[in-house]
């Protein structure tokens, strides 16, 4: 059903979790100061929009379904995604295949949006409305159509952001959700029926395809330290290549990278602990931290308090402020996303 939801988040784990539903399957956030983000989510018949405003830069780790294709851009002209290693422009958007699996990381505060479509209602879509099979651009990250068009697709998505935060019942109504629908599938199919893209070659694909591996690898060893030989061994590349490959997608070293996910991981299990929990020292040697002195003062650096203060304050606080109600009511409900 049509309806909308917007929160607001003072804890990037929270956040993260919330971004699962964008096929969000990792973030690391790579700045320090006070966490604050906003992430509005719609839902219509066929689409899903999302739009986030971030303070801090992070890198997120992005996995599409196999049958949705992603097209994402930025709100504004200042604050746009580095998608592999190019930097997107605000003329252009990024365009995330069906199965793509990309690091997208901001390099301070952001404001992107992204339009979710089944991968095949679009093609039919957009073969009905230029009448020749329409395909859209594959393998490629960025795409650049015409300004007309890119201006349409930004301004629709922003009338869909206004109407979630001063009139969310419109879209509850049938008639009102499938007319905005219609107009951004519209706008959609003529950004990506004319445009030009920097060829995406064979090893521009093998990179990033090397890179999800990188994650993955990471994700299945979860606390352990992978000696940086083993690491190339398993990704089967030279450690030249993955340190090359991280500094172009990450930002950073390939170890840089790995201490930085696991103190997030540290953070998590410090925040959702119990009075039963393990204490600090036990978190900090479980995520591969031996020195608890400089794992003390590293996270502190990153995140403004001690470890011992997060675990007993325990649970964060995310206000989620509902925009659905289901036709029933159109009053916010206030819940802890935890």
């Amino acid at each position: 059903m049509p309806g909308s939801v917007t929160s607001t988040f003072s804890e990037p784990e929270d956040f993260e979790d919330a971004l699962r539903k964008e096929g969000c399957r990792g973030l690391v956030i790579t700045g320090r100061g006070r966490f604050r983000a906003r992430l509005t989510q719609i839902t219509l018949h066929r689409l899903r929009l999302s739009a986030a405003e971030e303070q801090l830069p992070r890198i997120a780790f992005i996995t599409v379904p196999n049958d949705i294709i992603v097209i994402a851009f930025s709100i504004d002209d200042e604050t746009a995604p580095v998608g592999g290693q190019v930097q997107t422009r605000s003329h252009e958007i990024m365009v995330l295949s069906p199965g793509e699996q990309v690091h997208l990381r901001t390099n301070g505060p952001s404001r992107c949006a992204a339009i979710r479509f089944p991968a095949e209602e679009l093609a039919q879509y957009g073969s009905a409305m230029n009448g020749v099979p329409f395909v859209a651009p594959t393998a490629t990250l960025h795409w650049r159509p015409p300004r007309e068009a890119i201006r349409r697709l930004r301004s629709l998505h922003a009338a869909a952001l206004r109407m979630a935060a001063t009139r969310p019942q419109a879209l509850v109504d049938a008639d009102a959700a499938r007319g905005l629908e219609q107009q951004l599938i519209d706008a959609t199919v003529d950004c990506l029926s004319a445009g030009s893209t920097d060829e995406d070659t064979r090893r521009g694909h093998r990179n990033r395809d090397t890179m999800a591996r990188f994650e993955q690898l990471l994700q299945q060893r979860h606390s352990r330290i992978l000696p940086m030989a083993e690491t190339c061994a398993a990704l089967d590349v030279s450690e030249q290549v993955l340190r090359g490959l991280c500094t172009e997608h990450l930002g950073m070293s390939p170890t840089a990278y790995d201490r930085l996910r696991r103190m997030s991981l540290a953070r998590r299990a410090l925040r959702r602990g119990a009075p039963e929990a393990p204490s600090v020292s036990e978190v900090a040697r479980h995520y591969g931290f031996r020195n608890l002195g400089r794992f003390a003062i590293t996270y502190h650096a990153a995140y403004g308090e001690h470890p011992s203060a997060t675990l007993r304050r325990r649970s964060g606080s995310v206000t989620r402020k509902s925009r659905v109600d289901r036709a029933a009511s159109a009053r916010p409900n206030v819940s802890d996303l935890n």
